[in-house]
């Protein structure tokens, strides 16, 4: 998924603090993708207080059984991304991958698309008629600062490594978990692994202590360091945990994202990730303006075909607080 909101928020993140272990719980939200199209996904992040866990900035689960209005989700076409790292995650169905720097490649369940942005990309995803029903996960990434102008590039992972123990199974997507590290190129210190829990399993699943932590249940029933969780809302964890306790009567599928917290404030509009209002203008202004040293056409799409950027409000950008383990306002 890509945010194709037609009237897309601006936030703009302030640094994360270390605020120590806590249990917060953080609702989804049903957001339409491409406007009327009687399409929703699940969003989780960003959150009004919580805007990213570690470098994770942006979160969607497609084709959630939770979600109240149901669709196969659309086909994307050509459309831009800055400062960030899309992560796409599918559970079930096939989804066809191009960009603007020669990829072309179907991900199937269980492989890992990750998409580096860099200074400028373009990409589309168009779904399998002939497939399941798509279900699976996309996040994004940001960027540090020392990393927004790399070359955009592209990876597809087909074998990951995988931490097993008793009654628990941890694919690891992107950084490390429990001793094992995925071979996707990662830019900060982060996690996001795929986790599985065998019914009345009970465990202990080691964390990197100076990471921020948090578990969004896809499937299942499982309790999280004392929390009892339902799909749909992202269990926010805090950070200085060495160990998680998990635990499930019937079995749970889950996904568990963390990192060092992000210590740069970040400018998020549409499918940008900048650092400020007037580099997301910059960005659109190129996109808009066909500048094809940044954003190249895409092989097998036409020009016609690129998705027009929404208008930028009409306003400057302004902090968005992050209140986490304090009373919301």
């Amino acid at each position: 998924m890509s945010d194709l909101q037609e009237h897309p928020s601006a936030d703009r993140c302030e640094p994360s603090p270390r605020c120590g272990p806590v249990a917060e719980l953080f609702p989804a939200r049903e957001v339409p993708l491409g406007g009327v199209r009687g399409v929703f996904v699940e969003r989780v992040l960003p959150q009004r207080d919580l805007p990213t866990v570690g470098a994770w900035c942006f979160f969607d689960h497609f084709g959630s059984p939770t979600v109240t209005k149901t669709g196969a989700p659309p086909n994307i076409d050509p459309h831009p991304h800055i400062g960030l790292q899309t992560v796409t995650w599918p559970f079930t169905g096939r989804i066809r991958h191009r960009d603007s720097v020669g990829s072309d490649v179907e991900i199937h369940p269980g492989q890992l698309n990750l998409m580096t942005s860099g200074r400028g990309i373009a990409h589309s995803e168009y779904y399998a008629e002939d497939a399941p029903a798509s279900h699976g996960l996309q996040l994004w990434i940001a960027l540090p600062g020392n990393a927004t102008g790399v070359d955009p590039h592209f990876e597809q992972h087909r074998e990951l490594p995988v931490y097993r123990a008793e009654g628990i199974e941890a694919v690891v997507l992107i950084g490390s978990l429990a001793g094992h590290t995925s071979p996707a190129r990662a830019y900060t210190p982060i996690v996001g692994a795929d986790v599985r829990l065998e019914p009345g399993a009970a465990v202990t699943l080691p964390l990197a202590p100076g990471f921020e932590h948090a578990v969004l249940l896809v499937e299942g029933d499982v309790r999280v360091a004392g929390a009892e969780l339902t799909p749909g809302p992202l269990l926010y964890l805090g950070t200085d945990r060495d160990e998680l306790r998990l635990s499930s009567s019937g079995g749970a599928h889950f996904l568990l994202i963390g990192g060092e917290p992000f210590g740069e404030e970040l400018v998020m509009w549409w499918n940008f990730v900048g650092r400020s209002h007037e580099e997301i203008v910059a960005a659109r202004n190129d996109w808009e303006g066909r500048d094809v040293t940044r954003f190249p056409d895409i092989a097998g799409h036409s020009p016609q075909q690129r998705i027009p950027a929404p208008p930028l409000p009409a306003l400057h950008l302004k902090p968005r607080k992050r209140r986490v383990g304090a009373e919301r306002s």
